[in-house]
């Protein structure tokens, strides 16, 4: 055909080719310029060899040897084997039903294989002892990397002093802290969104406390944000519409993602564009002066739950300008936040010296043998392994600028590692250094919790950072199950728990020759760890919430998942008298133990909007006293020095229903 050409055709049959025909082969032994070239590694993988009766071989550096040929083909031939023998074999199925019977054996195996490796797999196998962690709270704030980490259940150990009882005397006489609160949502969820504005973003009992409150002082500097990705498209004007509306929504320039660099992306955005308002009011002490405070904007526009102090400076014509927080925290959206119980806590971290607790005077270490550990992975300029905790803690030099500014790293502490993803906060020095070192960068992919507590390790000044924990008054939703999960807390039932725990230590102290110490390494249940530390008496572990009774109403069902309340000791068949539980419940007074805060911070794994509407009506609503509590009172009305009248709605408003019917 023309176009081709064949060395054995004659020039008689062929036609004469259109083009030059190719050159001769290469020798083996050919020094050309041609087989120089072609050995070098960027023109090829091989090269063209002629042999002696003039057949072409390609030699390519990249194939596989004949003795690899030869090993994969023996493996072929030995794995046929083996399954010829077992295809062979007298108990190998082969009519439908033995196959059906083997295919159902191999699933039940595979199944039982995969539970096995959850549970062992699982580091969350027993519900947490967390009695004890409300009744021994911890008495430092060092690192975990800097100091010998606790080892599980993660009990503090017992102090020669018990820190100062929470919230301190003159906790109302310090400067209220700013506080930029981000909650992360997404285009999608809007329900939760109305849902957060509606109850602890806006509700006088979140921001202002128990009983009387203290008229939104302390959260006067509290600001909630809903922080989003790039809304998906057929999204962005419902998302617009939305942001027009409640002027309380950012947008960051990153897509929507939960460990891909948002929050990443809102701490860099939160070191340029988050003011808080300023102090409207004189207290006690007087405010404190960090390198930021000279820094202001003109007030912006409010969003609906914007402090009452902030809309009252707005009407009066001249509104003082607004400036930088004290702390930048984010919260997950399925997370309940109680602002004034989150403000007084982050409020007495801007006080509190060195690594102690705000009001604990300095104690020795326990023992030598309580020393700095050398940092995992931190840079050169941390603290010596063997430096001392107190030569740390306790160096108070004054210094200049920035340095002086607090470094506080705000959460639930989880297993010594990372504080807990659905709340932490972050101080504003340590903001804005998150949002200028580049080393920060490398780090944003990934569990975002635990990055963040990477970060805090690569500061160069890690080891001075407070890394605050509250292991009592954050948990999960009663209804939840997890290892984290208890019955709604208040301040009351924490008092009885500690009075048990330090009643069994007390008696482990006095039947204990060499004097007590808190077994920390046992894991729960132990004969060292008493199983009732973890005790709740709503939720179990592992187990799905059930209410104590089949018919309950939805104020008695909402009772019934308060911790140790009377309601939540009912049984079926044995304990069912509804309405002398009602009768005998604590109100708000009592469960707060006559404080204005206090009790819980947050609830956490609220998946369902119902779930949601529950801890609101636990929190939110309720009298301050009981019938049985005002029938005590014998009419005096002297010590009534509340409103006794619901502060969110009359709970008469509920039908009796069957409440379980509705989760």
């Amino acid at each position: 055909m023309p176009g081709r050409s064949s060395s054995d055709s004659s020039s008689s049959t062929t036609p004469t080719p259109s083009r030059a025909s190719s050159p001769l082969p290469f020798s083996r032994h050919s020094s050309s310029p041609s087989e120089t070239e072609s050995n070098l590694p960027l023109l090829g993988l091989g090269r063209y060899t002629s042999s002696g009766d003039g057949r072409w071989f390609w030699r390519s550096l990249g194939s596989s040897s004949p003795r690899r040929r030869k090993r994969d083909g023996r493996r072929w031939r030995t794995f046929k084997s083996v399954l010829r023998l077992i295809v062979r074999h007298p108990l190998f199925p082969r009519q439908p039903l033995t196959i059906i019977l083997a295919l159902l054996v191999f699933t039940v195996f595979a199944i039982s294989l995969t539970l096995i490796l959850l549970y062992i797999l699982n580091p969350d196998k027993e519900a947490l002892p967390w009695r004890a962690y409300c009744t021994i709270p911890p008495t430092t704030s060092v690192p975990p990397h800097y100091r010998n980490a606790l080892p599980y259940p993660y009990i503090n150990p017992l102090p020669k002093a018990m820190p100062p009882s929470f919230p301190p005397d003159d906790l109302d006489a310090l400067p209220p802290a700013g506080l930029f609160l981000a909650v992360f949502s997404m285009d999608s969820s809007l329900e939760r969104r109305m849902l957060i504005r509606t109850t602890w973003a806006a509700h006088p009992r979140s921001r202002n406390g128990a009983g009387e409150g203290d008229d939104g002082m302390g959260t006067s500097r509290t600001v909630v944000r809903f922080v989003l990705g790039q809304p998906r498209k057929g999204w962005e004007r419902r998302i617009q519409s939305e942001m027009e509306m409640y002027n309380d929504m950012i947008i960051l320039p990153c897509p929507e993602n939960m460990n891909s660099g948002k929050s990443y992306a809102y701490f860099t955005w939160a070191a340029s564009n988050a003011w808080v308002p300023p102090i409207y009011f004189n207290t006690t002490h007087p405010a404190p002066e960090f390198s930021y405070s000279d820094q202001y904007i003109p007030a912006p526009r409010l969003a609906p739950h914007d402090p009452y102090f902030a809309w009252k400076d707005s009407v009066s014509g001249h509104p003082r300008p607004w400036v930088r927080p004290d702390y930048v925290a984010k919260v997950d959206d399925d997370a309940f936040v109680m602002l004034a119980e989150l403000e007084a806590r982050m409020r007495l971290e801007l006080y509190a010296t060195g690594q102690r607790p705000y009001g604990m005077p300095y104690t020795s270490p326990v023992s030598a043998s309580f020393r700095m550990e050398a940092p995992k992975a931190e840079s050169q300029t941390g603290p010596p392994a063997d430096t001392p905790i107190s030569s740390m803690v306790e160096q108070e030099t004054p210094r200049d600028g920035s340095a002086g500014d607090p470094l506080v790293y705000w959460g639930y502490l989880v297993k010594e590692q990372f504080m807990a993803g659905e709340l932490y906060g972050l101080s504003w020095s340590l903001v804005d250094w998150v949002s200028k070192d580049p080393s920060v960068k490398s780090f944003t992919k990934g569990a975002e919790d635990k990055q963040t507590a990477r970060w805090m390790g690569l500061h160069p000044r890690a080891g001075e950072i407070r890394w605050s924990s509250d292991h009592c008054w954050i948990y999960d939703h009663p209804r939840s199950g997890t290892v984290y999960s208890h019955g709604f807390l208040f301040p009351s039932e924490v008092s009885r728990a500690k009075k048990s725990v330090l009643a069994y230590l007390d008696k482990v102290t006095r039947n204990s020759s060499t004097g007590m110490t808190l077994p920390s390494n046992t894991a729960v249940g132990s004969s060292s760890t008493p199983l009732s530390w973890s005790h709740s008496s709503v939720a179990k572990f592992g187990t799905r919430y059930q209410q104590p009774l089949q018919e309950m109403d939805l104020a008695h069902s909402v009772e019934a998942l308060v911790e140790g309340s009377h309601m939540s000791e009912l049984h079926e068949g044995i304990s069912t008298d509804t309405e002398r539980a009602w009768r005998n419940r604590e109100g708000r007074i009592t469960q707060y133990e006559n404080k204005r805060v206090g009790g819980t911070v947050v609830v956490h794994f609220i998946k369902k909007h119902m779930w949601f509407l529950e801890t609101a009506l636990a929190f939110l609503e309720g009298d301050n006293f009981s019938e049985t509590e005002l029938e005590g009172f014998n009419a005096d009305e002297g010590r009534l020095n509340v409103g006794l009248a619901s502060v969110w709605t009359d709970s008469s408003v509920f039908k009796p229903t069957n409440a379980s019917a509705a989760l």
